[in-house]
């Protein structure tokens, strides 16, 4: 959606590592080399990089106490989103890890929240 808007019109992004600088080095060095070397190319794969481009309806949903795609992904997108007036939602989980799935209820209501978002925005039917 950020990228490719002709393509994507509606999207939903759960704990999505949007600074590859700020995600786990056992992964990212693994792939990318160090940051040292290749800055370039972890701030060119990250997210936030092209929030600018934003078209269609994005739904970002993460829990403040992921400790695998640390919640500081979702700001650094939330505020270059807001830097450049794109419109989204968000759903924040208050101390659930990556998987989303603590607490009574939550399991039940994130797949309402994403129903109700996709219905919303891609509804059934042929146009």
């Amino acid at each position: 959606m950020f990228q490719y808007p002709e393509i994507f019109k509606t999207g939903i992004a759960t704990a999505a590592v949007a600074n590859q600088l700020a995600y786990d080095n056992a992964y990212q060095e693994r792939y990318m080399g160090i940051p040292a070397e290749s800055r370039a190319d972890f701030i060119a794969g990250s997210p936030y990089t092209y929030a600018k481009n934003l078209k269609g309806n994005l739904l970002y949903i993460h829990g403040t106490g992921d400790d695998n795609v640390h919640y500081a992904n979702a700001e650094k997108l939330f505020n270059e989103l807001i830097r450049y007036n794109k419109t989204f939602q968000m759903m924040v989980y208050p101390m659930r890890s990556h998987g989303i799935y603590e607490g009574e209820g939550t399991s039940m209501h994130l797949a309402t929240t994403c129903k109700k978002f996709l219905l919303e925005n891609c509804p059934p039917g042929g146009r």
